[in-house]
């Protein structure tokens, strides 16, 4: 009797012990049979929240807030919000709250003190230059003087071009308003390249009367020159053609731009830093969207269009946006890098 009870002891003894093996076999076995779960999708490219982008109060900061706003959608399923934006102030939320994610034309230089403190603070930086030129200020002549004088395409080949353009007589060139920085510096300019006598210096009273004079020395095919800026529709409206004004010269530029300049020397406008600027967790959180911005820099012969597009009757931001994007493949597909969906 005292066997039969040590053995059935022994027994049970041996099953305590085996049981944690046992259902570790079971569990493995479970494993095995089990189908293989799905791997994980991956990260949306525009991450989980939505893409703020500043519109600006301008027009050429205005369609690239909407142009690249319905690439992001087409391309990459974004959810955009497109907002109003200043650029102080946006640069100013950009540098400390990381929003609006975006600002397209972001003007560095004129708001450098509120942008190197967000650039500093790591909060936000360039991701390339909103145009693929840097200077946005020079000379221009329209298209038929071009023409007609081929090798006329430097400032400094005026002083032996001018006599000819307008038949020995001075040639006009509109300048800006007397009371605007451009007004003096193309007056010391002028000096500069030996032009006394040879140009009739006309400044207009206001940006319209500027205007005005442009257009109606082009009705009548005049030989004029004159200064402006882009991105602008004006260029794009009477095909004007621009003067290369040469290298820039730190130092002669300040000269050009002080009343007493006694010895001024020729030197092109100062560049400008205008950048596509993104929030720092563009470029960490949603990379393949900061690689996009990274590519998106446009010519300002092509931003000139789209603003020369914007002055026809009707047309409006939304609506130049879309016709970009539906005709202008050819540009914003080098931006996406892979084809749109």
């Amino acid at each position: 009797m005292k066997a039969r009870l040590l053995q059935a002891g022994l027994m049970l003894v041996a099953m305590l012990v085996a049981a944690p093996a046992l259902a570790q076999i079971t569990v493995l076995d479970q494993a095995q049979d089990a189908p293989a779960s799905e791997a994980a999708p991956p990260p949306p490219p525009c991450g989980t929240q939505p893409l703020s982008i500043a519109r600006m109060g301008w027009p050429s900061a205005e369609l690239l807030a909407e142009i690249h706003a319905r690439i992001l959608v087409r391309a990459y399923g974004c959810d955009v919000q497109v907002a109003p934006g200043d650029l102080g102030a946006t640069a100013s939320s950009m540098g400390s709250t990381g929003q609006p994610a975006v600002a397209p034309e972001m003007w560095a230089t004129r708001v450098a003190d509120v942008w190197n403190a967000g650039t500093e603070a790591q909060m936000l930086r360039p991701a390339a230059p909103t145009y693929v030129e840097t200077q946005f200020e020079g000379w221009f002549m329209p298209d038929y003087v071009a023409l007609a004088h081929p090798e006329l395409v430097a400032a400094a080949g005026l002083a032996v071009a001018l006599p000819t353009l307008n038949a020995g007589a001075p040639v006009r060139f509109i300048s800006c308003p007397p009371d605007w920085a451009c007004a003096l510096i193309n007056r010391n300019l002028v000096r500069a390249l030996g032009l006394s006598g040879m140009v009739d210096m006309v400044e207009p009273a206001t940006r319209f009367e500027m205007d005005t004079l442009i257009a109606e020395a082009v009705s009548r095919s005049e030989p004029i020159l004159f200064y402006y800026w882009q991105p602008n529709a004006v260029l794009s409206q009477f095909n004007f053609v621009p003067l290369d004004m040469g290298a820039y010269d730190e130092e002669a530029a300040k000269c050009l731009a002080r009343v007493a300049c006694p010895t001024p020397v020729p030197s092109a406008f100062p560049s400008e830093t205008v950048v596509v600027a993104l929030a720092e967790w563009v470029f960490t959180d949603v990379p393949e969207i900061a690689g996009y911005f990274q590519r998106s820099s446009l010519a300002l012969a092509e931003m000139n269009d789209l603003l020369a597009a914007l002055n026809e009757p009707g047309a409006t931001v939304e609506g130049i946006a879309d016709r970009f994007v539906a005709e202008r493949q050819d540009i914003w597909q080098g931006w996406v890098g892979t084809p749109a969906q």
